[in-house]
């Protein structure tokens, strides 16, 4: 398997399991609100998966809308992510997703469309406040 394809199927498997972890309550960590925008050459990516990864701890992740914007969420119940600083994954690929029981949740691949400095190679980085932050990823296809 590729190692695209690999952290792809990662990062599904730890977004399926961290956002259906239980949030709230006194065990929560102290969190920072965190949403943005997320545009590729000037023009908002829509579909794309944001992760916050901290040195320790939980991911926090969101997910892009039409116009590019995204909020991060730590746990089902709640938003933020872990305060202090994170490397940042976006990515814009799918794992093909073929659904046995018939409910018609088939879903086709997508390649990925960014350079690998934004997800299996990524350089991105960002420091996570108290309160509200608001971090934008101006993305290039070619740097």
């Amino acid at each position: 398997m590729k190692p695209a394809a690999m952290l792809n199927m990662s990062l599904l498997s730890l977004s399926l399991l961290f956002l259906s972890a239980c949030g709230g309550g006194s065990d929560t960590p102290p969190l920072g609100t965190v949403s943005g925008v997320v545009t590729l050459d000037d023009k908002p990516l829509a579909d794309a998966e944001v992760t916050f990864q901290p040195e320790k701890g939980r991911p926090s992740l969101g997910k892009t809308d039409s116009q590019g914007n995204y909020t991060l969420a730590y746990t089902v119940n709640e938003n933020g992510a872990l305060i202090g600083p994170h490397q940042v994954i976006i990515t814009t690929a799918v794992e093909a997703f073929s659904d046995e029981t018939g409910g018609g949740q088939d879903r086709e691949a997508r390649p990925e469309i960014l350079p690998p400095k934004y997800n299996a190679q990524t350089t991105l980085t960002a420091e996570v406040k108290p309160g509200s932050n608001t971090i934008d990823f101006p993305l290039k296809s070619k740097e």
